[in-house]
C-alpha cells in the first residue's frame, strides 16, 4: 500500500498502473469482494445481474475493447428500438462493473478508464442515432443527398476523456436544408429534430434497466432556447454574430462522433482559434472562471474537486489558455485531450518543466479520485464526502490508509494547481508608479511634462526629462485619444509598468524610450497590449532585451508577434536541434498548402522567432559570438533548403519537401564562412549538375523564385537580402551555372579575388551529392600551386584599390588599418599560397582556426598567428556589439582596440612582407 501511495505523491506519469492484463482465477474472488465492499453501485449491479459477475470471473476481468462494445449491439436490429434500448443499458452495466473491478484492482490505467467510457458513449450514441434515423426514414423518406445527423461531442466526451458517471454534452448538426423523399416529406430541419429527440430518449430515458447516459444539450447555439438541430450555415452565422467568448472554450473540445468531421471543423476552427495570438481572451476566461467559482461558492461546493480551487477545472484552464491564445498560429496545440495538450505546452517551453510535471500528476490524481467518488453510487459528483464510512471507502479505494493521508496528498496537488492557475490568471497589482498612473488617468487634467518628470524621478528613473517630454506628447496625441476604451485602459496600466521596468534595468532614459516605441507600435493591437498587461514577466524580459540591444528593441516594435516568444520558459540556452525544427516547420507549412503569401509569412515568422531566441541567449551572455554565428548560419541553411523545395515544387511539381535533384545553393562571404550576424545578407550562387542540362531554363526559374521568396517584402518583412554577384561573370553572368561551366570558369577565367572568395564558400542547401562535388572542386582550385610573389602583389593591389574606392569613415572597424578586411585578406592569402603544401588550410573552419593552424605549421610565427587570432575574436565582438545597438558601422573611438589592430598589422607584415 505504501508503494501505491508513493505513486500519488511523486512518481506518477500517464497510466501509472501498468500491471497484468487480467486476474488469475484464484485472485478474482478477493478483487470482486473488495470492489463490492467499496462500491455500493457495483454491489447493486452484481446483485441485479449475477450473470455479469460470472462472465467477469470467467474472463479474469479482461479489459473491454471498442470491438467488444460494438459486437454487443451488432445483433440488435435497428428496426427494434426497444430491444436496442435494453441492450445499450445492459452494455453500460457490463462496462461499468468491468471498469470498477479492474480499476480498484489496479489493472486499469486512467487512459483505459476514460477511453473505455468514451468508446461506450460513441458506440451507443451512434447506434441510437442510426435507429432513430431508420424509424423516421420509414415514415418520411430519406433526406436529400444522403445526409445524416452529425453528433458533436463536447467537453470530456469530445476530448476522449469521459468520466465514469458523466453526462454527455452534445450538439446536433446537419449539412444543409432540403426535404426528405417520402410520401410524407419533412424539411431536413424537422426530420433531424425528430431523429435527435428520439436518439436522446433512447440514450437518457430511465427504464427498468436504468439509463445509458444523461444527455445535456445546453451547449448548442442559443442554449436551451435554441433549436435542437442546426445546419452548418446556421452554426457559422451564430459564431459570427451571436456566440459569446466563453463558447470558444466550450467548442475547443468539439468533435464529431459519428462521421467525417472536416466540414464541421472548417466552421468551428476559425471561431475557436484566431489567426493571431489572442491574449485578449484572458479577460474572458478570467470572467468565466470567476462566474464558475461564484456559483460553486453559492452552492457550497468549495470542497468540489472539479470546480473548487485547485481542482480539475483550474488545471484544464491552465492548459486551454495556451491552446486558445496560440492555437491559431500553432496547429500542434489544436488538441482535444487535456493531457495531450499539456504535453504539447511543455514541449514548446510555455510552462516550466516542473510545473508541467506537477499539473500532469495533479490532473491524474484528481481524475482517479473523481472516478472513485462516482464508483461509490453512480452519481455525477465531484464533491468530497462528509460521512465517515463513505470517506473510509474512498480512502481505501485510492490505496491510502485513512482519510487524513488522502487529504494531505490531495491538498498538495490542489495547491500546485492553484499556484499554476494563479500565475497565469492573477491580475497585475499596481506598483510604485501609482502617482504616475493617477496623473495619466486624471480626466480633469492633461499630463504636463514637468509633473511627469517629477513622478519619473520619484520612482528612480535617471535623467527623466526626455522620457517625460515623450510621454506627455504621447498621451496628448490624437492617436492616443482615438484608442478604443479597452486598449486605452491597458495602455494606461502599461505606461507606469514600463517605466518601473526601465528603472530596474538602470540604463537611464534609453530603455524607457525603447519601450515607449514598442507601446506606440502596438497601441492599436489589443492582443499584444493584453500580453504585456497580463504577463509582467513578459514585460520584464522585453525591458531586459531593450536595455541591452537597440536592434532587438526595434525588432520587437517592428514585429510584435515576437513578443509571444518572451512567454516561453526562460532556460539556459541549448544548441538548436535544426533537424527537429525543420520537421516542425514542414508540418506548419503543410497546413498552409499552396497559400504562397501565408507560406512566405510563416517562413519569416519562423526566422524571426529563432533570431529573437538567439538574441535573448546572446544578451544574457549564454551564447558566444562564434557560436551565435554558427546558429544563424544553420538557420539560413535550413530556410534556403525549405525555400528551394517550394520553388522547385512551383516549377516541377511534387510535394516541395525536398530540393530538385542535381541543384544546389552555395554560400559565400559571411554565410559561407559561418560568420552571419543578425542583419547579414546572403551571398549565394546557384549550381546544377550536368545531368540536368536539359532543364537549365526551368532551373533558372527555380533560382529566380528562390531569390523572390527570400527578398520579397511582405507584412512579415523580408526573409533575407541577397547578393548574387559572386556568380561566374558577376552581375552580367547567368543566374544559374552548370557545374562543368563553373569548373571551367574557376580553373581558367576567375580573378584572384574570386579565388579569395572561394576560401569561404560552402554548400548550403539542395542536392548534397552536388554539394560534395563543389567542395572537391573548391579544394582542387585552392590547392593549385601559385606564383606566391605574384599572388601577394595582386592581393595587396586589390586591398589598395578597395581603400581608394570605398569612401569609408576612417574610424570604420571594417576598413581601418589593422581592421577586419586586412585580417581576412591575410588569411585568404595564406590559404591560396600555402594550401598546396598544407592541405589543413583548405578546411573552411574560420579565420581563428586557420590562423592557429598556420602558426602550428610554421607558416607564420606562432606568436604573430596567436595574437592575430585573438585580435580576430576582439574585432568580431566589437562588430557584434555595434550590430546589437543598430549601428550601421562599428566606429572606433581614439585608441580603441589599438593592441588588436597592431596584431593584425603584424600579421599583414608576416604574410605580405
Amino acid at each position: 500500500m505504501a508503494r501505491r501511495i508513493s505513486r500519488y505523491c511523486s512518481g506518477w506519469g500517464h497510466g501509472p498502473f501498468v500491471m497484468i492484463d487480467r486476474l488469475p482465477p484464484e485472485s478474482f474472488p478477493a478483487a470482486l469482494e473488495r470492489t463490492l465492499r467499496l462500491s455500493p453501485f457495483a454491489r447493486r449491479l452484481a446483485g441485479a445481474r449475477p450473470a455479469l459477475a460470472e462472465a467477469l470471473a470467467a474472463s479474469g476481468a479482461a479489459p473491454l475493447a471498442r470491438a467488444d462494445l460494438e459486437s454487443a449491439l451488432a445483433a440488435v436490429p435497428e428496426s427494434d428500438p426497444a430491444a436496442l434500448s435494453a441492450a445499450m443499458r445492459e452494455l453500460r452495466a457490463r462496462t461499468m462493473l468491468t471498469l470498477i473491478v479492474r480499476d480498484l484492482a489496479g489493472l486499469a490505467s486512467l487512459d483505459e478508464v476514460v477511453s473505455t467510457v468514451t468508446a461506450l458513449a460513441e458506440v451507443t450514441i451512434g447506434a441510437a442515432v442510426r435507429a432513430a434515423h431508420a424509424e423516421q426514414a420509414a415514415l418520411h423518406g430519406e433526406p436529400a443527398r444522403g445526409e445524416r445527423l452529425l453528433v458533436v461531442g463536447m467537453g470530456k466526451l469530445g476530448g476522449g476523456e469521459l468520466n465514469v458517471s458523466s453526462d454527455v454534452d452534445l450538439v446536433f448538426l446537419h449539412a444543409a436544408e432540403g426535404d426528405t423523399d417520402g410520401a410524407r416529406p419533412l424539411s431536413h430541419h424537422e426530420f433531424f429534430t425528430r431523429v435527435g429527440r428520439r436518439a436522446i430518449g433512447l440514450i437518457s430515458d430511465v427504464t427498468a434497466g436504468g439509463f445509458v447516459f444523461r444527455v445535456d444539450m445546453r451547449l448548442r447555439p442559443f442554449g436551451d432556447s435554441g433549436p435542437l438541430v442546426s445546419s452548418f450555415a446556421a452554426l457559422e452565422n451564430y459564431f459570427i454574430g451571436q456566440a459569446r467568448p466563453w463558447e470558444r472554450y466550450a467548442w475547443l473540445k468539439g468533435r464529431v462522433l459519428n462521421g467525417p468531421g472536416e466540414e464541421v471543423a472548417e466552421v468551428v476552427r476559425p471561431f475557436v482559434y484566431r489567426r493571431y495570438l489572442d491574449y485578449g481572451l484572458l479577460e474572458s476566461l478570467r470572467d468565466l472562471h470567476g462566474r464558475i467559482q461564484a456559483e460553486a461558492n453559492r452552492r457550497g461546493r468549495t470542497d468540489d474537486i472539479k470546480v473548487g480551487a485547485g481542482g480539475i477545472r483550474e488545471s484544464e484552464f491552465a492548459v486551454q489558455l495556451f491552446q486558445l491564445v496560440r492555437g491559431g498560429r500553432d496547429a500542434g496545440l489544436q488538441l482535444v485531450s487535456t493531457r495531450a495538450a499539456l504535453a504539447a505546452v511543455g514541449a514548446r517551453g510555455l510552462l516550466p518543466p516542473e510545473r508541467v510535471a506537477a499539473l500532469g500528476l495533479a490532473y491524474e490524481f484528481l481524475r482517479r479520485l473523481e472516478h472513485r467518488l462516482q464508483y461509490y453510487d453512480d452519481q455525477q459528483t465531484q464533491a468530497l464526502p462528509v460521512d465517515d464510512g463513505h470517506r473510509a471507502a474512498i480512502a481505501e479505494a485510492m490505496d491510502f490508509p485513512d482519510w487524513d493521508s488522502l487529504m494531505a496528498v490531495l491538498g498538495r496537488h490542489r495547491a500546485g494547481v492553484q499556484e499554476a492557475f494563479n500565475a497565469l490568471f492573477e491580475r497585475r497589482t499596481p506598483g510604485g508608479a501609482s502617482a504616475l498612473l493617477a496623473r495619466l488617468t486624471d480626466p480633469q487634467a492633461s499630463p504636463d511634462a514637468g509633473g511627469l518628470e517629477e513622478d519619473l524621478r520619484a520612482i528612480g528613473l535617471a535623467d527623466p526629462q526626455p522620457v517625460a517630454t515623450r510621454l506627455a506628447a504621447f498621451v496628448r496625441s490624437r492617436r492616443y485619444h482615438a484608442l478604443s476604451g479597452a486598449s486605452r485602459t491597458r495602455v494606461e496600466r502599461l505606461l507606469p509598468a514600463i517605466m518601473e521596468a526601465a528603472v530596474r534595468e538602470n540604463t537611464g532614459p534609453e530603455t524607457a524610450t525603447r519601450l515607449l516605441d514598442l507601446i506606440e507600435a502596438i497601441d492599436r493591437r489589443e492582443s499584444y497590449l493584453a500580453l504585456l498587461d497580463e504577463y509582467p514577466q513578459v514585460l520584464a524580459r522585453a525591458a531586459r532585451l531593450a536595455a541591452r540591444s537597440r536592434w532587438a528593441a526595434r525588432l520587437l516594435a517592428r514585429h510584435p508577434i515576437l513578443l509571444d516568444e518572451l512567454t516561453r520558459t526562460a532556460a539556459s540556452f541549448t544548441a538548436t536541434d535544426w533537424a527537429e525544427e525543420r520537421r516542425l516547420l514542414t508540418q506548419e507549412c503543410a497546413v498552409l498548402r499552396d497559400d504562397t503569401e501565408r507560406l512566405m509569412d510563416q517562413l519569416r515568422h519562423f526566422k524571426q522567432r529563432h533570431v529573437l531566441r538567439l538574441a535573448i541567449a546572446d544578451v544574457e551572455g549564454e551564447l558566444p559570438v562564434m557560436a551565435l554565428s554558427d546558429e544563424l548560419s544553420a538557420l539560413a541553411d535550413l530556410l534556403l533548403d525549405v525555400v528551394l523545395g517550394f520553388a522547385g515544387r512551383a516549377v516541377f511539381g511534387g510535394d516541395g519537401l525536398s530540393a530538385p535533384p542535381g541543384f544546389a545553393v552555395v554560400g559565400y562571404g559571411k554565410l559561407g564562412g559561418k560568420e552571419l550576424g543578425y542583419g547579414s545578407d546572403l551571398d549565394i550562387v546557384f549550381l546544377y549538375d550536368d545531368s540536368r542540362k536539359d532543364d537549365a531554363e526551368k532551373l533558372a526559374r527555380v533560382a529566380q523564385r528562390v531569390n523572390t521568396w527570400l527578398t520579397s517584402h511582405t507584412a512579415a518583412g523580408v526573409l533575407y537580402e541577397t547578393d548574387l554577384r559572386l556568380r561566374p561573370d558577376g552581375a552580367s553572368g547567368l543566374m544559374v551555372s552548370s557545374f562543368p561551366s563553373f569548373r571551367e570558369y574557376q580553373s581558367k577565367r576567375a580573378w584572384t579575388w574570386e579565388h579569395q572568395a572561394l576560401t569561404r564558400a560552402r554548400f548550403c542547401a539542395g542536392d548534397a551529392a552536388l554539394g560534395g562535388q563543389f567542395e572537391a572542386l573548391r579544394r582542387e582550385i585552392l590547392s593549385t600551386p601559385r606564383d606566391t610573389a605574384k599572388l601577394r602583389e595582386e592581393i595587396v593591389a586589390m586591398r589598395e584599390k578597395m581603400r581608394a574606392e570605398v569612401k569609408a569613415d576612417t574610424r570604420d572597424l571594417k576598413h581601418v588599418a589593422g581592421g577586419v578586411v586586412d585580417l581576412e585578406f591575410a588569411v585568404q592569402a595564406l590559404v591560396l599560397a600555402e594550401s598546396c603544401r598544407h592541405p589543413a588550410l583548405l578546411d573552411n573552419k574560420g579565420n581563428h582556426t586557420l590562423l592557429h593552424r598556420a602558426g602550428e605549421m610554421g607558416i607564420v610565427p606562432m606568436p604573430v598567428a596567436a595574437a592575430a587570432a585573438d585580435a580576430y575574436l576582439a574585432l568580431r565582438a566589437r562588430n557584434h556589439s555595434a550590430s546589437l545597438n543598430d549601428e550601421e558601422h562599428a566606429l572606433l573611438a581614439e585608441g580603441e582596440l589599438a593592441a588588436d589592430r597592431e596584431a593584425v598589422q603584424e600579421l599583414w607584415k608576416a604574410v605580405f612582407g
